[in-house]
């Protein structure tokens, strides 16, 4: 053994004997090990401090009134809300930049909306037709919304509807295939009632609440009923949701809008 290497093994013996040191937090330490490799240990991250070094987190909330008490809390005059209506989202980044300083934005605030189940239950059988005894059973399971004519009326009506059809035959051509082609005119007529006297409406109203927490709003449905050979079918048409829907998100984005100092801008963050 040479010289040079009794001296390198006296080295890695006596660092290997020496006694721990306590090492300071917030500090990054390095060291050349005696294989010449850099050796580091972090002690700067939130892991060693006594509190995180700043704000993070993306923090969803179902309704108005938890979004402005989460940004109240967390804001200041430099945080940024924009709002989405395609999403139906309102996003706040409340660690955003300032006007001449940089910052994070890693702690954002979410309000996203969702739909309530009556307002999902009637936009799925939106125009389309059901049995007599379906139809009967959706306005039995939805008779809280039900408006003009009143709830109990609507049931009847759905219950003891009746339909006569009456078609008149015009004319027959014989095709060249030997079938006989016949143009009719169909009359279509109904009423409802056990003796008829109550009558089929055109329109009727409901109040629908489009959004958890949110306001309702009065919706006309028109009535729809189609005689058939396998027998009644009936539904109903409503009257532009969507702009029901663009209302109500409008209607919540103005009571964000009026309890926060900051401008609502159109979009979303980065």
């Amino acid at each position: 053994m040479t010289s040079t290497d009794n001296t390198q093994a006296f080295i890695d013996t006596v660092l290997r004997a020496a006694e721990p040191a306590e090492l300071e937090r917030g500090r990054i330490y390095g060291w050349l090990t005696p294989a010449g490799n850099v050796q580091k240990i972090d002690l700067s991250g939130d892991d060693y401090s006594e509190a995180p070094a700043r704000k993070t987190g993306h923090v969803t909330v179902r309704d108005v009134p938890s979004f402005l008490a989460y940004f109240g809390k967390h804001s200041d005059p430099n945080s940024e809300v924009f709002a989405d209506s395609e999403r139906l989202t309102i996003t706040a980044v409340l660690d955003a930049h300032t006007s001449d300083t940089a910052r994070w934005g890693q702690h954002q605030l979410a309000l996203s909306l969702r739909t309530t189940t009556a307002w999902s239950q009637w936009l799925a059988r939106d125009g389309k037709l059901m049995t007599q005894d379906e139809f009967a059973e959706f306005l039995e399971d939805h008779l809280a919304e039900l408006v003009e004519p009143s709830a109990a009326e609507m049931l009847e009506i759905a219950q003891s509807i009746q339909g006569t059809t009456k078609c008149e035959f015009q004319s027959g051509t014989r095709l060249q295939s030997g079938q006989r082609q016949l143009s009719f005119v169909e009359t279509t007529t109904a009423k409802a009632g056990q003796r008829g006297q109550l009558t089929i409406p055109e329109v009727f109203t409901i109040a629908l609440q489009p959004f958890e927490g949110g306001t309702g709003y009065k919706l006309n449905a028109r009535f729809r009923y189609r005689i058939e050979g396998n027998g009644l079918r009936l539904g109903f048409k409503l009257d532009r949701p969507d702009e029901a829907r663009r209302l109500a998100f409008e209607d919540i984005l103005s009571a964000v809008a009026g309890a926060v100092e900051q401008p609502v801008m159109n979009g979303s963050p980065a």
